[in-house]
C-alpha cells in the first residue's frame, strides 16, 4: 500500500513543520472547507500556483542557506499536487487553487484502511510465502535510492549481507521508474555505476550514503575513482537514454519518469513499488530489521550455514535517511 511521507525530521530541513498527526487532520478539514467553498475565479494558473507555494516554502519553512524547490505540480483530488525537493528528500504536498491553503502531508483514507484491515487479518506480520530453497539463494532488493522505505529496508539489510558474506548472490536493482526527481535519476545511475565498475566500492558508499544523503561525501570517504564514475555514468546514460526522456516527458510510467536499467527485471516479477525484496526469484515480505531479514533470507537455503546463526539488531532502522531505530514499524510501507 502506498504511504505518503512528511517532510523529514532527520533532515534538518522542515523540522518546523513536523507537526501531531491531529493538527494536520484539523488542517485537512480546514482546507479541505476552504477549497469546497471558494470561488474558482479566485483559482491560480499553475505557473502562479507553482510560483507561489515555492515562495511560501522557502519564506516560511526553510532553514537558513537551503531552498527548496517545486519539481512537478500538477491538478489532483481538486487541489494543486506538488512534489517539492527539499534537498535530502523530494516530499508531496498540496496546496488549494487559490494558493491559501499548504498541506505539507496528505492521508489518503482508503489505503490507510485497507492497510490497517491487512495489519488486523496478519496480526501486524507480514504474510508468508513458501520460497524455494538452494544451496546458494539469489537475494535481489528492488529500491529507489530516496524513498524513505527503500532507504529503511537497505540500512536493515546491510547488516545481513555482511554477516551471510558469500553464501548467498545479492543485489540492488532500482525500480524502473523515479517518484523523485532528477536528483533520484542521477543518484540511481551514479550508484548502479559504482556497482558495476568499483563494486567493491558500492557497499561502503551506500551504507555512508544511507546515514544523510550526502553523495559528494561519501564518494570522497570511500575514495571512488571519479573519472571513471564520470565516463560510466555518461556511457549508461546514454544507453538508456535517461536524462534525454526525463527533460522530453518520453516513457513516463503515469507522472513519473523512467529508469530502465532494471526494466526486463521489475517486469519479471512484477515489481510495482520500493522496495520489492526477491529471494529465489520469489516476492517476499519481511520485517524490515536485521534479524527478520537474515531469517527471511536462510530460509530459502536448502541447508543454512553456520552464518544463519548469527544474533543481528530487532530493531528497524527509521524510515529515510538517518541512524534512528524504532521496535515498532510498518513492515508494508512503500513508495508506488
Amino acid at each position: 500500500m502506498k504511504k505518503k511521507i512528511k517532510y523529514l525530521s532527520q533532515s534538518g530541513v522542515f523540522t518546523k513543520i513536523v507537526l501531531p498527526i491531529i493538527l494536520l487532520v484539523i488542517l485537512a478539514v480546514i482546507g479541505w472547507m476552504t477549497f469546497r467553498n471558494s470561488d474558482s475565479s479566485n483559482n491560480l494558473n499553475i505557473d502562479d500556483a507553482k510560483a507561489s507555494a515555492e515562495e511560501f516554502i522557502n519564506s516560511n519553512l526553510m532553514t537558513p542557506g537551503t531552498v527548496a524547490t517545486i519539481t512537478n505540480i500538477e491538478e489532483k483530488y481538486g487541489l494543486y499536487k506538488l512534489e517539492v525537493d527539499i534537498v535530502s528528500d523530494v516530499v508531496e504536498s498540496y496546496i488549494t487553487k487559490d494558493g491559501k491553503v499548504f498541506f505539507p502531508q496528505a492521508f489518503y483514507v482508503d489505503e490507510m484502511q485497507a492497510d490497517a484491515n491487512v495489519s488486523a487479518d496478519t496480526g501486524g506480520q507480514p504474510a508468508t510465502v513458501d520460497v524455494p530453497k538452494n544451496d546458494k539463494p539469489n537475494v535481489e532488493l528492488f529500491v529507489m535510492s530516496h524513498c524513505p522505505y527503500g532507504t529503511q529496508i537497505e540500512k536493515g539489510i546491510l547488516p545481513v549481507v555482511t554477516a551471510l558474506s558469500d553464501t548467498i548472490d545479492f543485489d540492488i536493482k532500482f525500480v524502473d521508474y523515479a517518484m523523485h526527481g532528477e536528483t533520484e535519476l542521477n543518484e540511481e545511475m551514479l550508484q548502479y555505476c559504482i556497482k558495476e565498475e568499483q563494486g567493491d566500492k558500492f557497499l561502503p558508499y551506500l551504507e555512508c550514503f544511507l546515514v544523510e544523503g550526502n553523495t559528494s561525501d561519501c564518494l570522497a570517504e570511500v575514495n571512488v575513482n571519479q573519472s571513471k564514475l564520470d565516463s560510466c555514468i555518461t556511457a549508461t546514460d546514454s544507453e538508456y537514454k535517461i536524462s534525454e526522456n526525463f527533460k522530453n516527458n518520453v516513457e513516463y510510467k503515469g507522472s513519473y519518469p523512467s529508469f530502465n536499467i532494471y526494466k526486463e527485471d521489475n517486469t519479471k516479477y512484477g515489481v510495482a513499488g520500493s522496495p520489492t525484496l526477491i529471494i529465489n526469484e520469489t516476492e517476499v515480505q519481511s520485517a524490515r530489521d536485521p534479524q527478520s531479514l537474515l531469517n527471511s533470507i536462510c530460509s530459502a537455503f536448502t541447508n543454512a550455514p553456520e552464518e544463519c546463526s548469527a544474533s543481528l539488531s530487532t530493531l528497524s532502522p527509521g524510515a529515510g535517511f538517518g541512524t534512528e531505530t524504532t521496535a515498532n514499524a510498518s513492515a508494508s510501507a512503500e513508495c508506488n
